[in-house]
């Protein structure tokens, strides 16, 4: 089956402007063309859409993508290549799950924070309590909070 830009930019889920952007910037070198010059995609086009996405999403800028397409273009001899990229942006991915997961951790701890302090009508409420009253969860992020920045009120 064949797709439109449109019809593919919806499949994907982004604008049609993106998927021309795309291809102005070379990344889309397996994307046909009618003989009047519209690119035609093919289903086949999804896995190579997709993965473009997918690196553009971790923050891959479009020039290191357009090398690791060109890389798989050119073929077996490039699979090293390819391999490396991939494993570097993987590390990155995680870096970044690690540093959004600290963050998350610092959210939850100072909505308990402000749950209880409004329950009891005052922050002062947790200078007064038991620690067995905490909840070990927010016990465990307070003190990685306090041992990474000594103020978190």
């Amino acid at each position: 089956m064949v797709y439109s830009i449109g019809e593919m930019a919806k499949q994907l889920g982004v604008a049609p402007s993106t998927l021309r952007y795309y291809d102005k910037e070379g990344l889309l070198p397996f994307v046909d063309r009618s003989g009047g010059g519209i690119r035609v995609f093919k289903d086949s086009d999804m896995g190579w859409l997709s993965i473009i996405g997918c690196l553009k999403k971790t923050g891959m800028p479009i020039r290191e993508i357009k090398q690791f397409v060109d890389w798989c273009m050119g073929g077996d001899n490039t699979i090293s290549q390819r391999l490396e990229l991939i494993d570097r942006q993987r590390d990155a991915v995680r870096q970044q799950m690690k540093q959004l997961q600290q963050t998350l951790d610092t959210l939850e701890y100072k909505h308990w924070y402000y749950e209880t302090a409004q329950a009891a009508g005052t922050c002062g409420i947790h200078d007064r309590m038991a620690e067995e009253d905490i909840p070990p969860h927010i016990r465990m992020i307070r003190d990685r909070l306090y041992k990474e920045n000594n103020d978190i009120e």
